[in-house]
């Protein structure tokens, strides 16, 4: 018996006259590396392919120079998960997530015009290298001439390179800033009250894994996530018929089941740590396939909730990332013709710049940073407690994200031509959860990566309501609608035929022969010459497309409100499925969770203020759309200088107190650092 009491059996190995199947069984499990060992090796082993296309990859000598920030999709606008296409320079949006936020397929869509296919992530740039994707290998791939192809564009990485040393001393000057911000978020120097118990457990850091305990930690402290895994874990663990390493479900529902049971939170010895959660099976998992997350190195917290809602809305009945899905309502005004239309995109976090000229204390700082300086060349000490940042309140962050952008080149439908619009963006609906991030990493002007050492003035309640949009109002006038059938301009094949013995190509004379109005040789001829050198000079011409509300039947459109659906959801599922009543009707049902089309560039789409029937089938949220008014419950903070070093913890909101997170230590939160957060949860205050 062993020391409970219970009857063991111990044989000598190897042992023949065990059952076959038992001595197989043995030896897999003496002969099998640990998850750990696997995925480590793994982690460092994984190499990319060097493209084919990198060696003799042509780059179209089109005078394009890309500069370190400001950019958006050539094709949409979008400011996030853009991609540099290496042979012509154009930037684009990358793929569309499983909820419609990301990007709009442009750059894959490009390439299918052009057939560029190399393009690099713009935001990965570093001294070492970039993200490099290859369209026509479908996989993330190698670019040994990467520093040459930059350059092409005027981004000279190995520049960067010869500032490494440089960087080092810039660390070395900035630890004063660094260690108050380790200091200040991990609230070092306090004498922290450990937790212990259900909900207060801890998770082991496998290596630069902080990203994923802090996100984990957070999301197992709502209701819903706790409900979808820990509390069914059993029945999880005893129905599902997946090999367990590869299912997704038992391990969150593991996951779930270890933070909340409290079996692994007991202090090993007094005042020591808890012993804490390994969740390797379930990072490697997460991990699998992706370029960064199968890695050990730091990865970006907010990339990682996206990338973690995919995989669990992928793997889940239950459309859990409704908890975070809104929408937002775009305005776009011609302002030529002072004409408007309405469109929705669906997000699941608000990202949120942080205008420092918004500071509230630039006299304060000003005056600290003299004194710093002044002691830097004294060489005299600075104790990191006393070091002043800029302040700038979240309202501030909330009115740059929401002021008006104008865009210029955009085609209005009212004037038929090419003009000025200014876009307003406003909340359609609003989240259960509502996720913010704040931008505070950037790019310098010599490309590498900074961190905007700035505080920000977080309140603990949120009143989102003035920023909701109405919909079209009063005395507004959308901007028309074309007809399908009305055919783009076409090109007068002669002249095409023409330019085309000149020597060029069938797209570019198409092009010069439509955008010269078919006025001759000449005038194609003139086109050409303007126009050589513009990025888009040899992709095919996009003819601009529009939504054709005009040309679906009425009683189709009064039917479909019948049953109960607004009209802007009975016109768009009328067009998608040419005007099919009964097509419409099952469309509605089967796409529920994707009600509006996500930035589909479609500026035409009329958009009226949507009634009660089509909140409720929204992917919004199953929350109150109501009501914008949120209560803070958690945040995650990152120490460092980048996304890709440092260090992340969480502070939630629990049992009526702030309680900090921090790997496997988890403790009374006595002041907890809200104005350096970097993501902040909020919930409906109706749901709190």
């Amino acid at each position: 018996t062993d020391l409970n009491g219970v009857e063991v059996k111990r044989w000598s190995l190897p042992d023949i006259t065990l059952p076959i199947n038992a001595q197989l069984s043995i030896t897999a499990v003496l002969t099998l590396q640990g998850a750990t060992v696997q995925d480590t090796i793994q982690a460092w082993q994984e190499k990319r392919n060097v493209s084919r296309h990198a060696m003799d990859l042509k780059q179209l000598n089109n005078g394009v120079k890309v500069f370190p920030r400001g950019w958006k999709c050539a094709h949409c606008n979008l400011t996030t998960n853009l991609w540099l296409n290496l042979t012509d320079g154009t930037i684009l949006c990358g793929r569309k997530y499983f909820d419609g936020s990301g990007g709009n397929n442009h750059a894959a869509d490009y390439y299918k015009q052009t057939g560029y296919p190399l393009a690099v992530k713009l935001g990965t740039i570093t001294a070492e290298g970039g993200d490099v994707y290859s369209y026509e290998e479908d996989d993330m791939v190698e670019d040994p001439k990467l520093s040459q192809h930059l350059l092409h564009f005027g981004i000279n990485i190995d520049q960067l390179k010869k500032t490494d040393k440089s960087m080092t001393e810039l660390e070395i000057e900035a630890n004063l800033s660094l260690k108050a911000e380790w200091d200040a978020i991990q609230e070092s120097g306090k004498k922290l009250v450990p937790l212990y118990g259900p909900g207060y457990t801890g998770m082991i850091n496998l290596g630069n894994s902080c990203y994923m305990n802090s996100v984990m930690q957070v999301l197992f402290s709502f209701k819903e996530f706790q409900d979808a895994f820990a509390l069914p874990s059993e029945q999880i663990f005893e129905t599902s018929q997946a090999i367990p390493p590869l299912d997704l479900n038992i391990q969150l529902a593991k996951l779930g089941a270890g933070l909340l049971s409290g079996i692994y939170s007991q202090p090993q010895y007094e005042n020591q740590d808890q012993l804490g959660v390994r969740p390797q099976m379930l990072k490697s998992l997460i991990g699998q396939g992706h370029a960064e997350f199968s890695t050990n190195h730091q990865q970006d917290a907010h990339e990682f909730f996206l990338h973690l809602l995919n995989k669990v809305e992928d793997n889940l009945l239950t459309p859990l990332h409704k908890l975070f899905s809104f929408q937002f309502e775009e305005r776009l005004q011609c302002m030529q013709s002072n004409k408007v239309s309405y469109s929705r995109r669906t997000d699941m976090v608000l990202s949120l710049p942080v205008p420092l000229h918004a500071a509230t204390n630039k006299d304060e700082f000003k005056k600290f940073d003299e004194k710093y300086k002044e002691a830097k060349q004294k060489k005299l000490y600075t104790e990191p407690n006393s070091i002043v940042r800029l302040k700038v309140p979240m309202s501030a962050c909330l009115e740059a994200f929401i002021a008006d952008d104008i865009i210029e080149g955009y085609y209005s439908s009212a004037v038929k031509a090419n003009t000025v619009a200014k876009k307003k963006i406003r909340f359609a609906t609003f989240p259960q959860y509502l996720v913010v991030q704040l931008k505070k990493f950037t790019a310098g002007d010599d490309w590498m990566p900074q961190k905007l050492d700035v505080m920000v003035d977080v309140p603990d309640e949120l009143d989102l309501n003035h920023l909701r949009g109405n919909g079209l109002q009063p005395g507004e006038e959308l901007l028309p609608s074309e007809e399908l059938s009305a055919p783009g301009p076409t090109a007068n094949e002669e002249y095409v035929s023409q330019l085309m013995n000149m020597g060029f190509s069938f797209e570019v004379c198409k092009k010069a022969v439509i955008l010269s109005n078919n006025q001759g040789i000449e005038a194609a001829m003139n086109w050409i010459f303007e126009h050589s050198e513009d990025p888009d000079f040899e992709s095919p011409i996009v003819q601009p497309s529009f939504s054709q509300p005009s040309s679906l039947d009425p009683s189709a459109i009064d039917l479909i409100v019948s049953m109960g659906f607004g009209k802007e959801l009975a016109i768009l599922a009328l067009q998608k499925n040419q005007n099919n009543i009964e097509a419409a009707t099952n469309w509605i049902f089967s796409q529920q969770d994707e009600f509006f089309p996500t930035q589909d560039c479609d500026p035409t789409l009329p958009i009226e203020k949507a009634n009660e029937s089509e909140k409720d089938i929204s992917d919004a949220t199953d929350g109150n759309l109501n009501d914008g008014k949120y209560r803070l419950i958690a945040f995650i903070s990152h120490m460092g200088t980048s996304t890709s070093c440092g260090h992340y913890v969480c502070h939630i909101y629990k049992d009526n107190r702030w309680v900090i997170y921090n790997d496997r230590k988890v403790a009374i939160s006595e002041k907890p650092p809200k104005e350096l957060g970097y993501i902040y949860f909020y919930k409906q205050i109706t749901n709190v």
